[in-house]
């Protein structure tokens, strides 16, 4: 481990850290993690509705290009200029951005679509949203994310499994969906509308309770930390450019291996789910229900995954990462969904390795970005976790282009 919190203690000359009263800090970081995956989902969970809208639209593949290729980008220039900006400023200007991008949608269904089928313009204009989105993702997960970094490892956790909460939040919000507004153009139009003004309220929640968190003792308490080690480091030379993406690279081939677990953990999850779980199984006896109730058994699994960290967390980063080249077992495994034997092919066993996708997802993505940041100098922590968010980010983007060509 490059810092512990006891060598931070000693450095700082500081007997005790403050306490995290109530446990507001953890909470609220748990929350920021639950707000920025909500734009996303509620783009990709309306997306029956936008494919209504727009039948001519391959819908979801455009939304998950734009996103995440201007994600990428977002997080490469931010890595390369984070040590010139401060992340205060760029998780607002992000959560901002989120609140415009979620209220796009409503307002273009209120003042121009209504409902109507083939307005061209108006996918243009949300794919314009989702672009934007996806800039307001890069600012707000790599900060946030990167913040977390420099603080003890129950904040990273709290992130971490704030975003699989997001995730259970939407399957929630799908069963009600299904459940009260019928299948028909108004219903997918109402539940378009609900997933958006959740997720324009919750963000809005974000922007007031990071400012809130910026102002806790514990975090003026490490935020002036990292000022004193980066006062030290200015003092053996000024931090020009050429010698910070010496520094970025240096950070990379340090965590390169818990990146290359995070890209694995990803490539594995994205290829099976949820294509493959809504498209290829099926039931006989809960019929359409049965995607909706898969989809939700993995995400209830991601957040117990991504929460049993604060229980117990694996330290050994070999075993990590040899874990993460194990889930390539879960390709054949699923494949004998389809091809197997008849029992292997019936809704228990598709459960249950779907279950165990979410589970080891989880618990290993939360692993390895609580690790990462720690094997580097304090001063370097916010880096090498924006670093890990790249990876995070460049291994959905993989997993989803291989579950294009993954025909089982």
């Amino acid at each position: 481990m490059g810092f512990t919190e006891s060598s931070l203690l000693l450095s700082s000359g500081t007997k005790e850290v403050p306490e995290d009263k109530w446990q507001l800090a953890y909470i609220i970081y748990f929350t920021l993690g639950l707000g920025y995956l909500l734009p996303w989902n509620a783009f990709i969970t309306a997306v029956d509705y936008f494919s209504y809208l727009y039948p001519d639209a391959s819908v979801d593949r455009i939304f998950a290009v734009v996103y995440m290729v201007v994600g990428l980008v977002g997080l490469f220039i931010i890595i390369l200029y984070s040590h010139k900006s401060d992340a205060y400023v760029r998780i607002n200007i992000g959560l901002a951005l989120f609140v415009v991008s979620l209220l796009v949608v409503p307002l273009l269904d209120a003042l121009y679509i209504k409902g109507r089928v083939g307005l061209y313009d108006g996918f243009y204009v949300t794919a314009g949203a989702v672009g934007l989105a996806g800039v307001a993702d890069a600012l707000v997960q790599g900060s946030i994310v990167g913040s977390a970094g420099e603080l003890p490892e129950r904040y990273m956790q709290a992130v971490i499994a704030g975003t699989a909460a997001s995730g259970v939040l939407v399957s929630v919000l799908r069963i009600f969906t299904k459940a009260v507004y019928s299948q028909d153009a108004s219903g997918l139009r109402k539940s378009a509308n609900l997933y958006f003004a959740v997720s324009i309220v919750i963000v809005f929640i974000c922007m007031v309770l990071y400012n809130i968190v910026h102002r806790l003792p514990i975090m003026k308490y490490y935020n002036e930390l990292k000022v004193q080690a980066v006062t030290a480091d200015e003092d053996n030379g000024p931090m020009t450019g050429s010698v910070w993406r010496s520094t970025v690279w240096d950070i990379v081939g340090r965590i390169k291996w818990y990146g290359f677990g995070i890209v694995l953990i990803y490539v594995v999850t994205l290829a099976i789910f949820p294509g493959y779980i809504t498209e290829d199984v099926h039931s006989q006896l809960l019929k359409d229900w049965y995607p909706i109730l898969l989809i939700t058994g993995y995400n209830v699994f991601d957040l117990v995954g991504k929460s049993l960290t604060a229980v117990y967390l694996l330290e050994n980063a070999k075993i990590a990462v040899g874990s993460c080249i194990a889930r390539l077992l879960f390709f054949p495994l699923f494949l004998g969904c389809l091809h197997g034997p008849k029992f292997f092919r019936t809704e228990i066993p598709v459960t249950i390795l779907t279950c165990l996708l979410g589970l080891t997802n989880g618990y290993l993505t939360s692993v390895l970005m609580i690790l990462a940041p720690k094997i580097v100098k304090f001063q370097h922590a916010e880096t090498a976790a924006i670093v890990s968010v790249l990876f995070l980010v460049f291994g959905l983007a993989s997993g989803s282009i291989i579950a294009w060509f993954w025909v089982v």
